[in-house]
């Protein structure tokens, strides 16, 4: 059961001490989390993001949020020219190391991201972290760093716009029609949406994912 602690009034205020406990939950945790998640099959996502690019391959993909890069390993295995972005350090370090890809470390809320370079952005389990308050301008920054018609891979965890603490770590829980508003609001267009895993009753999926063209 997912226990929040809520303070909104003082989100904007706080959002550098939101990112660095978020990251150093990360850090303290990386191993684990990397043993834990290393058999995710996300095989659905990559397909969504790849199959609504167009254009010459190979494709530039961002892995945005790549954790230890599980799927920047897949991205690069399948002939892309694939590059991930983290927040945490030894993400970064286990990705470079397992990968072979080059691997950017920077705070979301601080991005340092190249002008119309990439095709696609693949930001698996990640946007959701970003405070409320800073998301429309992390949107708007990874909608610049897309090329003309780039695509945006989006999943989170959904809720009914609930922000927080959870667990160590901070996040936003919107629901679709929130979620498409910041996105339009950020100049992008939808593709499609589902919930994920697939196959379930609606109850038991958590996870939102959509796909949007800039």
């Amino acid at each position: 059961m997912r226990q929040l602690w809520l303070f909104p009034t003082e989100i904007n205020m706080t959002q550098p001490l939101i990112s660095q406990q978020t990251l150093a939950h990360y850090q303290a945790h990386a191993e684990a989390f990397k043993t834990g998640t290393a058999d995710h099959d996300v095989s659905q996502n990559i397909t969504a993001l790849l199959r609504h690019i167009s254009g010459t391959v190979p494709f530039d993909i961002l892995d945005f949020g790549c954790g230890p890069g599980r799927d920047l390993k897949r991205f690069s295995a399948l002939g892309y020219r694939a590059i991930g972005l983290d927040g945490t350090a030894r993400f970064v370090e286990m990705a470079k190391a397992d990968s072979g890809c080059e691997v950017w470390l920077q705070d979301f809320l601080a991005l340092d991201l190249p002008s119309a370079h990439f095709d696609g952005i693949f930001a698996n389990a990640v946007l959701f972290h970003i405070p409320s308050a800073a998301l429309p301008r992390i949107l708007i920054q990874l909608h610049a760093t897309l090329k003309t018609g780039g695509v945006l891979f989006c999943s989170n965890p959904r809720g009914n716009n609930e922000e927080g603490w959870n667990q160590g770590r901070y996040g936003a829980y919107y629901n679709l029609e929130t979620w498409q508003s910041y996105l339009i609001a950020a100049g992008f267009t939808e593709l499609e949406h589902y919930y994920r895993p697939a196959g379930l009753p609606r109850e038991q999926q958590p996870w939102l994912a959509s796909v949007w063209r800039a």
